[in-house]
């Protein structure tokens, strides 16, 4: 069941439910968040231990540059909504050496059952690197970048020069791209169809630790490929589920990751992401692809995890027919918070975008949706929907909802937006109540099938079980809180 919460939210205005007042920790900047070891030293010292060429060394310069000299936040409609009050990251050490290779990382018992192949990185350590046969037969390749970097220096360089896919004018991305130590290169052939997708799954996590790291894909002409991104931790106590935040004083882990896709005239790529971070990790992640003709990416992202989760997607809609379908969902609790952006670009004829945001907040957490389609004056026949949608669970809950367009072309089919933010729909609670269900049992209904269109979407039967497993967590943990945070706004 599918459930479009009462009220809306337009121009960035905000209904929520009234609060008793509280005392709240002051906003704070990137430029308050004390990354000390964002400086040229560190950048050469990555470099050196990764033995870049000069050219890559002054690829990473120029992302250093740009970092420094970029704000925050470009988009004046967005800037209101920075917020990373949660973030303490004084004291965090990236990561500068390529991940080392565990013995064994190849053995075929390591491939997940239903996966077409498999990559783990743990921190700072190649877990596992499987392709099954028909992969492999295929011509598919994943790798580390650094194999690449030895194996194919020129290849590394065409796929990298000049920041890839990457959005030039993103401060976090573009310190990504200085400071990469880890990544992984996905590249399937022309007219490669697999079956089963591919599996990539990051543990990360440890206490103090930066991790910064890449992963390019690329698919060629007439392909067709799955890839299931996990990002966990480490099996701290601190879980997702968890109802209680961490403290300042908590040492925090940070994790920034690029997905760049690059996708050929007529393939498909369809992409499940599963955050599931510990209430002790800050995370930004950036997800861009360019699309070409009649081909078509799939995104199906979920939030679950996290203190602070920076999210952007960029979609280029560059070939004539070519198609972006994104659905991304939010569970928040405690006092997590998602900053979730994404940007669409229509350029060629006739390509269409289906952008659908979700999140469902519980406890104190807090959700920035923001998007913004752009039809370019070339870009005839555009058919583009962005949609932004929010629960509250609670009364300290809040979200912020700002859908927006830009139109250079008027001979569109559609471009339409829409929001809200509000509570459970009463209607709907009556209705399930009038069939038998307890009132907190159809609360929980209506949440799970809310969030139901991304889980639907992951391509993996297991991931799909664990996916449905967390977010059946998530409702434990917020209903067993639910008590205490009431106690507390009326103290």
């Amino acid at each position: 069941m599918t459930a479009i919460p009462q009220g809306e939210s337009r121009g960035g205005h905000t209904m929520t439910a009234a609060a008793a007042p509280r005392v709240v920790a002051a906003r704070q900047s990137p430029s308050d968040l004390t990354l000390s070891f964002v400086d040229e030293a560190t950048v050469r010292g990555v470099a050196a231990a990764g033995g870049d060429a000069e050219w890559l060394l002054a690829d990473r310069l120029a992302g250093l540059a740009a970092f420094a000299a970029l704000p925050i936040e470009t988009n004046p409609l967005y800037t209101t909504y920075v917020d990373l009050r949660n973030a303490h990251l004084a004291e965090v050490r990236p990561y500068t050496g390529p991940a080392a290779v565990a013995g064994g990382a190849g053995k075929a018992a390591l491939l997940p059952e239903g996966a077409a192949a498999y990559a783990e990185i743990t921190e700072n350590r190649v877990t596992a690197l499987v392709l099954s046969p028909e992969a492999r037969e295929a011509g598919l390749i994943l790798e580390t970048l650094a194999d690449l970097r030895a194996r194919d220096p020129e290849l590394l360089r065409q796929l990298l020069e000049g920041g890839c896919a990457l959005p030039e004018n993103d401060k976090l991305a573009q310190m990504t791209r200085a400071l990469w130590s880890q990544g992984l290169l996905l590249r399937v052939p022309d007219g490669v169809r697999l079956e089963r997708p591919v599996v990539l799954r990051w543990i990360v996590g440890a206490p103090g630790t930066a991790l910064f790291s890449r992963t390019v894909i690329s698919v060629g002409e007439d392909a067709e490929i799955s890839v299931v991104e996990e990002q966990v931790s480490r099996g701290d106590p601190m879980s997702a589920t968890s109802s209680e935040p961490s403290g300042p004083a908590d040492p925090q882990a940070f994790f920034a990751g690029t997905t760049e896709v690059q996708i050929s005239a007529g393939s498909t790529l369809s992409f499940a992401g599963l955050q599931d971070l510990s209430l002790r990790q800050v995370a930004f992640q950036h997800r861009s692809a360019v699309i070409g003709r009649s081909a078509t990416v799939r995104w199906a992202l979920a939030q679950l995890g996290s203190r602070v989760i920076r999210s952007r997607i960029d979609n280029t809609l560059e070939g004539n027919g070519s198609t972006v379908e994104q659905a991304e969902i939010v569970f928040g609790s405690a006092d997590q918070l998602f900053d979730l952006t994404s940007y669409t670009r229509h350029i060629g004829r006739d390509t269409t975008g289906n952008l659908l945001s979700k999140g469902a907040l519980a406890d104190r957490s807090r959700a920035y949706m923001k998007g913004l389609a752009v039809i370019d004056l070339p870009a005839h026949g555009t058919d583009s929907y962005l949609g932004e949608f929010s629960m509250l669970l609670s009364r300290q809950a809040r979200s912020v909802a700002i859908p927006s367009l830009e139109i250079d072309q008027p001979d569109c089919r559609r471009v339409a937006h829409a929001s809200s933010v509000g509570p459970i729909d009463e209607t709907q609670l009556f209705y399930l109540e009038s069939r038998g269900l307890d009132p907190e049992e159809a609360r929980k209904v209506i949440v799970l099938g809310y969030l139901e269109p991304v889980v639907a979407r992951v391509p993996l039967e297991s991931a799909q079980d664990r996916l449905r497993e967390l977010l059946e967590a998530k409702w434990a943990a917020q209903t067993v809180a639910r008590p205490a945070v009431a106690a507390a706004s009326v103290a």
